[in-house]
């Protein structure tokens, strides 16, 4: 397992394709998700994957929470289906949390997360902080690491 963190900036353009082909493939295929992925916050966001033999197996981004100028978010959390089982969706979060603590120093972590993942959030110390919403025909809550 590797895991690598990256700006925008930084990713090839191979690096990018991977990328978004995983989150295709996760979002809009397997999950019949007809969103538009391709929003502008790729540019400023913080990339981090797990990859097993060069092949990404499980990714999310970090970014400026578009709510509150104290928090920071994370968001596009998958793992693919040829990673899952392999403990890498806790991986992924747990080396977020680390990265955002490190990097912005007592600020909130406030994440949109489908509502079926909150006791898995839960683990982490997010609490639900919304009622359930919709996203994109998907159920989701608002959680915090406050």
């Amino acid at each position: 397992m590797k895991i690598e963190i990256k700006e925008f900036k930084e990713l090839t353009t191979l690096e990018l394709y991977e990328i978004l082909k995983v989150r295709e493939e996760v979002f809009i295929v397997e999950q019949n998700c007809i969103y538009n992925d391709l929003d502008n916050k790729d540019l400023n966001a913080i990339h981090i994957t797990i990859r097993e033999n060069s092949k990404i197996l499980a990714y999310l981004r970090v970014l400026e929470s578009k709510h509150d100028n104290h928090e920071i978010s994370f968001g596009r959390v998958l793992v693919t289906q040829e990673g899952r089982g392999k403990g890498y969706a806790k991986a992924i979060v747990e080396e977020a949390i680390d990265y955002i603590n490190k990097s912005w120093n007592k600020k909130v972590i406030s994440i949109e997360a489908q509502s079926y993942l909150k006791k898995f959030y839960e683990s982490f110390g997010f609490v639900v902080t919304s009622d359930e919403f919709l996203e994109d025909g998907i159920p989701h809550i608002w959680m915090k690491i406050i």
